[in-house]
C-alpha cells in the first residue's frame, strides 16, 4: 500500500506538505498543490481519513439540512455550499427536514451521530427543539435563508439575502406602472423570509401613497399548490388585483396556474411578478420580472461561516444579508428590452460582527 512518504518522494516535496494538501491545514502554492494530487493519482494513494479524524477529532465533514431540495433555490444553495466544502477539503452529507420541525430535529441529530463536524440548517417556521438540541449538544451549526434570531447579538452565525427592500421595490415599481390593487402571495407563516417579504410589501405600500388591504394579501405556504388556492381567493373578492406578487419561485408556479385557469393574460389582465428567479424565467410567454438571490452565495457564506466558528468557537455569532436583484422583463408590463438589472439591497461584509 502507497503512504505519504511515496507521494512526498514522488512529488518531490516533504511529508508535511503533501500533509497540508491533503488536509487543507496551510496554503500551498498552485504549482506544488498540481504536482502532490498527480503523484496521488500516479501512485493511487488512498488517504486515511478516518485515522486523521480519530487523532484530531474531526471528520472534515458537514451536514447539509434544507427542504425541497428539489426547489431550483435550494438546489443552486446547495452547489454553493458543496463548491465551498470541497474547495476547502470538506465532505458533504445532506437531508432534507421536509419544513416539519419533527423531522428537522431527527435528521439534524442523524448527522450529529454522523459525527459531522457542524451543521448547516435552514430552519422550519418552528424550531425551538432545534434550538434546544444544538444548544444541549454544543453542535457547531450555521442557518441560512431563514433567520433564527434577528437580535442585535445573535446566539448563531446566519446568512440569508435581503428580504424587504427587494419586494418593496417590486410594488413600487408596480405602482409606477399605474396599479393601485397590488396583491401579494406570500409564503408559509412563522419563517423570517414570510415576515420580511410582506414587511417589504407594506412599506412598498406606503412609499407609492397606497393604503394596505389585507384583503389583497393571501398566505400560499410556499408552496405551488398553495399558491394557487390562494390566488384563487385573491381573484374571487370583490374586487379583482390588477397586479400580483408571489412570494417564491414553488408559489410562482401556483399563481400562474390559477391565471391560467381564470383566463387571465399577463399583463394585459394582470401583472405577475416573482420573488426568486428561475433559469428558465427568461422563456416564459410573456417574460417574468422576478427578484434574483445570491443562491450560491449564500452556501459559500454559510460554508465559511462555519469553518470559522469551528476554528474560532468563542468568536461573537454574525449575520450576514446578501443583496437581490430585480430583474425587469415583461411580465410587470414593461416593454421588450426593458431587463435592466438593479441592485435591491446593500451589501453587509462579512468582516463586521
Amino acid at each position: 500500500m502507497r503512504t505519504m512518504a511515496d507521494v512526498a518522494r514522488h512529488a518531490g516535496v516533504s511529508v508535511a506538505t503533501v500533509s497540508h494538501v491533503l488536509n487543507a491545514t496551510r496554503p500551498v502554492r498552485p504549482a506544488t498543490r498540481d504536482a502532490v494530487l498527480r503523484a496521488i493519482e500516479e501512485l493511487g494513494y488512498i488517504h486515511n481519513s478516518l485515522a486523521r479524524s480519530l487523532v484530531t477529532s474531526r471528520t472534515r465533514s458537514v451536514g447539509l439540512a434544507v427542504s425541497a431540495i428539489s426547489n431550483p433555490y435550494f438546489t443552486e444553495i446547495l452547489q454553493g455550499v458543496e463548491a465551498e466544502a470541497l474547495a476547502t477539503g470538506y465532505g458533504l452529507l445532506i437531508a432534507d427536514p421536509h419544513d416539519d420541525p419533527a423531522h428537522e430535529l431527527s435528521v439534524v441529530r442523524m448527522l450529529h451521530e454522523r459525527r459531522v463536524d457542524g451543521v448547516i440548517i435552514a430552519p422550519s417556521a418552528e424550531p425551538s427543539a432545534l434550538l434546544d438540541y444544538l444548544s444541549r449538544a454544543a453542535v457547531p451549526a450555521v442557518f441560512l435563508d431563514r433567520l433564527v434570531d434577528e437580535s442585535e447579538e445573535p446566539a448563531y452565525d446566519q446568512v440569508c439575502a435581503e428580504g424587504a427592500a427587494p419586494v418593496r421595490e417590486l410594488v413600487e415599481h408596480l405602482a409606477a406602472l399605474g396599479h393601485r390593487r397590488i396583491a401579494m402571495v406570500a409564503g408559509l407563516a412563522g419563517l423570517s423570509t414570510t415576515t420580511e417579504r410582506i414587511e417589504g410589501y407594506r412599506e412598498g405600500l406606503r412609499a407609492a401613497g397606497l393604503s394596505y388591504d389585507p384583503g389583497l394579501l393571501a398566505h400560499g405556504s410556499s408552496a405551488s399548490e398553495g399558491a394557487r388556492r390562494a390566488t384563487e381567493r385573491l381573484l374571487s373578492g370583490p374586487a379583482r388585483p390588477t397586479a400580483l406578487i408571489a412570494a417564491n419561485n414553488a408559489m410562482t408556479i401556483g399563481a400562474l396556474q390559477a391565471l391560467r385557469d381564470a383566463d387571465l393574460r399577463i399583463p394585459e389582465d394582470i401583472a405577475l411578478v416573482s420573488f426568486d428567479d428561475f433559469e428558465w424565467a427568461d422563456l416564459f410567454s410573456p417574460s417574468l420580472t422576478a427578484v434574483r438571490q445570491p443562491s450560491r452565495e449564500v452556501g459559500r457564506v454559510a460554508l465559511r461561516l462555519l469553518l470559522e466558528r469551528l476554528d474560532t468557537p468563542g468568536r461573537a455569532a454574525r449575520t450576514v444579508r446578501l443583496p437581490c436583484e430585480v430583474v425587469h422583463r415583461t411580465s410587470c408590463g414593461c416593454p421588450p428590452g426593458a431587463g435592466a438589472v438593479g441592485s435591491a439591497a446593500t451589501d453587509f461584509p462579512m468582516a463586521s460582527p
